[in-house]
């Protein structure tokens, strides 16, 4: 990371429905402020809560980390294979919540 950049840039993408939850919105740029300690996926969930979750929280989550049926992709990994809360994100990093629950 460069020294002038202020945090960390990582774009989150939302699918399958769960954009609902996001004011409809399917793609989110953000830079993560500077934290003394590295950026987590486990950081970024509670971020992505209290800073862009427009709704229904417990759609997204259970139990401190996300729901059941919302599909965790890194860079095009699934995030099982990363260490799911413990992958430390990268600059440019992308992922994506994808919900697989429907209604019916």
């Amino acid at each position: 990371m460069s020294v002038e950049q202020k945090g960390l840039t990582v774009t989150v993408h939302f699918g399958g429905g769960a954009e609902n939850l996001f004011g409809k919105k399917k793609d989110h740029k953000v830079c993560l402020p500077d934290a003394q300690n590295e950026w987590t996926l486990e950081k970024l969930i509670f971020w992505i809560r209290d800073n862009l979750l427009t709704e229904r929280e417990e759609l997204f989550l259970q139990n401190n980390t996300v729901r059941p049926g919302i599909l965790v992709v890194v860079n095009e990994t699934d995030w099982e294979l990363l260490g799911n809360e413990k992958y430390k994100l990268c600059p440019d990093d992308q992922i994506y919540f994808i919900s697989t629950l429907h209604g019916g």
